[in-house]
């Protein structure tokens, strides 16, 4: 317990180095474009993500930091997606923060800040660390949001996303105060043992519970914790909304692993069941009050709420009455979700920075009128995004659905069988907003004639970002290798 096991955490002392560096090293750069600073950071993201491609592989279970953190195979390759996701981000970013003037040293630097608490986040396995993880990622996200401070709408939502951010901390660091009292640590191992003897109170143990899973569902945007999620994601600038959306769920989702899983599996049958009503409520909300929407970035923030919402159904199919035997399953499926989830909305919100241009936000459903006759190409890729968020074969998102309901029916509790029957039904709901996008482009005539025109590193990422969604759709057994071996390696540790 006392060894600190620097090998543990050296991805994140190359970042935090790295972050520092760029900080300084932008103070000397004078191109407007910030190449420099540009493909430095990039680097820095080549470099860590293949550090933890390389620990995942490993396969190794290990405790660093005196306790305080767990290198896993979980850990690393949630870390090196959310690398990818960052690196990505910044290649579709470059060029809208470039005609607005927000292609600036800081937004390279806060990337890599709000990577770096995403990291920490990932390996916590103490309650402090996972606030430090929490806190580092979001004061870093609340900056970008707000980063265009010229702009009304960007300050407004930077202003809200504050706000309603530091309510949900507080949520979760009164609940995590509450287990602590309950059972006397904050290492979240502890908490587990502790658990597992029967010995604490149990009325104070749910009560924690209760605004630990609120806090949780504030972060990953679950209704009704959604509240901040339509507005920020419409106000912010697009390539920040991006930053918000893609990445920060994957930290979402560990911390949510670590602390109901890794530190309460003892306490699965109540926080299951708030699971469940944040799932079924989120699909409800979600996929209703997307199809009302005009503005494309308010759509895609109700379809987040909605796919966070299945995404819950897999992590409330675990433990079956005493039995934990489909834990791995369902959380497999799950982690296989929320990285195809990932990777969808980068491309989706891809498209939408690309067509955006100086002068002009391309926000509107109505902005893509015509766009397979201006760009048949971005227009197909468009359509594999949102089959995918649909759940239309043969897209990843597809796959990743039906690994849900698999994990949901192979419960063989009706219960269980008649909530995959409704989310099916939802998702059908779910469909016609997704298909109206790909209508709208096919068939309406275009109300902007301009060329698109864009540089060749987002081209050729936003094609390859298409076609991993097709392939992991395809051949979805490799990343699904990968999430299983996570999840039995974490469940067996």
């Amino acid at each position: 317990m006392n060894d600190m096991n620097w090998f543990s955490v050296y991805p994140e002392i190359v970042l935090l180095v790295m972050a520092l560096a760029v900080a300084m090293i932008d103070l000397f750069v004078t191109d407007e474009q910030r190449r420099p600073t540009y493909w430095l950071t990039q680097l820095t993201l080549v470099v860590v993500g293949a550090m933890h491609l390389f620990y995942f592989q490993d396969g190794r279970t290990e405790i660093g930091m005196q306790g305080m953190i767990v290198s896993d195979p979980m850990g690393h390759l949630l870390g090196f997606f959310a690398c990818v996701a960052t690196f990505v981000t910044l290649v579709y970013a470059r060029p809208y923060a470039g005609v607005r003037d927000i292609l600036k040293g800081e937004l390279f630097t806060l990337s890599l800040l709000s990577l770096l608490g995403i990291m920490i986040m990932l390996q916590a396995n103490n309650f402090l660390v996972v606030y430090l993880g929490l806190e580092l990622m979001s004061l870093s996200l609340y900056a970008l949001v707000a980063l265009r401070r010229d702009h009304a709408g960007s300050t407004e939502a930077a202003m809200k996303y504050f706000v309603l951010g530091a309510l949900a901390s507080g949520f979760l660091l009164y609940g995590l105060s509450m287990m602590y009292g309950a059972t006397g640590s904050l290492d979240i191992g502890r908490v587990f043992e502790v658990i597992a003897t029967g010995a604490p109170n149990k009325s104070v143990l749910v009560f924690g519970v209760v605004f630990v899973v609120a806090g949780l569902a504030f972060k990953l945007g679950a209704a009704p914790f959604h509240m901040w999620v339509p507005d920020v994601y419409q106000g912010a600038p697009t390539a920040m909304t991006l930053l918000l959306g893609a990445a920060p769920k994957l930290a979402s989702f560990a911390i949510t692993i670590r602390l109901l899983v890794e530190g309460m599996l003892g306490l699965a049958f109540d926080w299951q069941q708030m699971l469940l009503v944040l799932a079924v409520v989120s699909l409800v909300l979600g996929n209703l009050a997307a199809i009302a929407q005009s503005n494309l970035k308010r759509m895609l923030a109700y379809s987040t709420i909605a796919q966070m919402g299945f995404m819950l159904l897999g992590l409330a199919s675990g433990v079956v009455g005493d039995s934990r035997d489909l834990a791995a399953n369902a959380y497999s499926s799950a982690l296989f979700y929320v990285i195809v989830y990932v990777i969808t909305t980068l491309g989706s919100f891809g498209v939408i920075l690309l067509l955006s241009r100086q002068g002009h936000e391309a926000e509107e459903i109505k902005d893509l009128a015509g766009l397979a006759k201006r760009s048949p190409w971005y227009a197909l890729v468009m359509t594999i995004f949102m089959f995918s968020l649909a759940g239309i074969p043969p897209t990843a998102g597809f796959y990743a659905k039906l690994s849900v309901l698999q994990a949901m029916v192979a419960t063989n509790v009706p219960f269980y069988i008649g909530l995959a029957v409704v989310a099916v039904l939802l998702s059908l709901v779910g469909a016609f907003y997704y298909l109206r996008v790909i209508k709208v482009m096919f068939f309406d005539e275009a109300s902007d004639t301009a060329p698109i025109t864009a540089p060749g590193d987002v081209r050729a990422v936003l094609s390859l970002n298409g076609l991993a969604v097709l392939v992991f759709g395809l051949l979805p057994g490799g990343l699904m290798a990968w999430c299983a071996q996570a999840m039995v390696k974490l469940l067996a540790a």
